[in-house]
């Protein structure tokens, strides 16, 4: 046997019995305080009727209404029938119930298919509730209105809360590439920032292309700013370096000079003009000074060793003339003209032996003085010219005062000034000795 469901325009029958009495449709409700119904089991024959010739009727609280004719079976099959497209009607509906209540769907979309099926509920062939049908379908479409509402407001806040951290982030890098100096740790700051901002999203294209550009060119801009420093730091560097090297030349040059005093001065001024030149790259720096340094240190090495054996030999020149103030100390000033030959050759043999340390040489000179003045007193018989005598004193004691210049000159390197002062100390000893020749023609 074939089934139809719909057979044109429905033929006038009687009808048996009372029409049952359609059930009022329940108030619209929000949707997202509702539980959705499960899969219905309501009776069919509450809401419709199937004439004997098989016309199908589906009664609701606007009426009957025909949806088709059943020649497939009995009169139960079609209440079961049209009512299992009414339970896939129902399973529809729960599930856009269930979706909008979780807060999971889109809105928009349930809507849509909420809308769509309650245009199709006047037509549709099934036998059940259509009037709660369509009351839950309202109830959709304006929660859904409500939740739409709600989750362009959540989209709105987000988006706006994910624009102003994307602000941010290409404001911190804007100041960072205007100011910053310290070139690794704003490196790494710009890297987090890119790595942060690739987890921000929800921002409208043209918001987030504007400032993606601003990070991208403040990026740009540090690094420029980046490698023109280095650039130039290199570029001091490598003068830097020439300086240095230049420095280290002209130490090897000095290393064999002999000329203490000068050329000590000479490597001060170079250890002043290394200190002012810079530093280049640690490893060149390390290198050339540990050059320069093998020259400073390899000349001061032979001048201190100059000055030690000079010590020594100042240390013996000590010890002769200590064996000279012996023997004199032992003149016989009984006979003032021997007294006085015998001290001039000694003072001959003084001058010959040369320096002594400054320490001892003060002392040794006193204690020649000693001598000499007491042949001069031996010499003296009743009358005495003290005005000769002082000047003869302030003689020698300006003729000691140049020998210390000297030696103070000598030790500090100075050789010009040693000189110089030795110069004048031989003047005044001269000028002493005459005037002590004087006196005693005197006499």
């Amino acid at each position: 046997m074939t089934t139809s469901e719909s057979g044109g325009a429905p033929k006038p029958t009687p009808r048996p019995g009372p029409r049952p009495t359609p059930r009022p449709a329940p108030r619209p409700g929000p949707v997202a305080a509702a539980v959705p119904a499960p899969v219905s089991t309501a009776d069919p024959h509450r809401f419709g009727r199937v004439d004997p010739d098989g016309t199908v009727w589906l009664i609701s609280g606007a009426g009957e209404r025909q949806i088709g004719s059943w020649q497939a079976g009995d009169t139960e099959a079609a209440y079961a029938h049209f009512g299992r497209r009414y339970d896939d009607l129902q399973t529809e509906v729960a599930l856009m119930e269930r979706r909008l209540a979780s807060g999971n769907g889109d809105a928009r979309k349930i809507k849509s298919a909420a809308a769509t099926l309650a245009e199709g509920l006047p037509t549709a062939a099934v036998l059940g509730d259509v009037d709660a049908l369509a009351a839950r379908l309202t109830a959709i479409i304006d929660s859904a209105d409500a939740s739409a509402t709600e989750e362009r407001q959540r989209r709105d806040e987000h988006r706006a809360t994910q624009t102003a951290r994307k602000e941010a982030l290409a404001a911190e890098a804007e100041e960072i590439a205007a100011s910053s100096t310290q070139w690794k740790a704003a490196g790494d700051r710009l890297r987090e920032i890119l790595d942060e901002w690739r987890t921000i999203t929800g921002l409208d294209r043209k918001t987030d292309d504007a400032l993606w550009k601003r990070y991208s060119a403040a990026r740009e801009g540090f690094n420029r700013r980046r490698g023109s420093h280095f650039a130039e730091l290199d570029r001091e560097r490598a003068g830097v370096k020439q300086a240095k090297e230049a420095l280290c030349e002209r130490a090897e040059a000095l290393v064999g000079s002999t000329d203490w005093g000068a050329t000590s001065a000479a490597f001060r001024d170079l250890l002043v003009q290394w200190k002012a030149a810079g530093r280049t790259a640690k490893d060149v720096d390390d290198a050339l000074w540990k050059r320069f340094k093998a020259a400073q240190d390899t000349f001061f090495a032979a001048r201190n060793a100059a000055h030690a054996e000079r010590d020594a030999e100042f240390e013996q020149n000590a010890t002769a003339k200590e064996a000279l103030l012996a023997e004199a100390e032992r003149i016989d000033v009984s006979d003032v003209d021997a007294a006085r030959a015998a001290l001039r050759a000694i003072g001959d043999k003084w001058d010959a032996i040369g320096k002594t340390p400054r320490e001892r040489g003060a002392e040794l000179e006193r204690r020649l003085r000693v001598v000499e003045k007491k042949i001069r007193d031996a010499a003296s018989t009743g009358w005495t010219d003290p005005e000769a005598q002082a000047r003869a004193d302030q003689f020698r004691v300006r003729a000691e005062q140049f020998e210390r210049q000297a030696e103070k000159a000598e030790a500090a390197g100075r050789s010009k000034d040693a000189e110089a002062a030795r110069a004048s100390a031989a003047q005044w000893r001269e000028w002493a000795e005459a005037a002590v020749e004087a006196l005693g023609k005197k006499r």
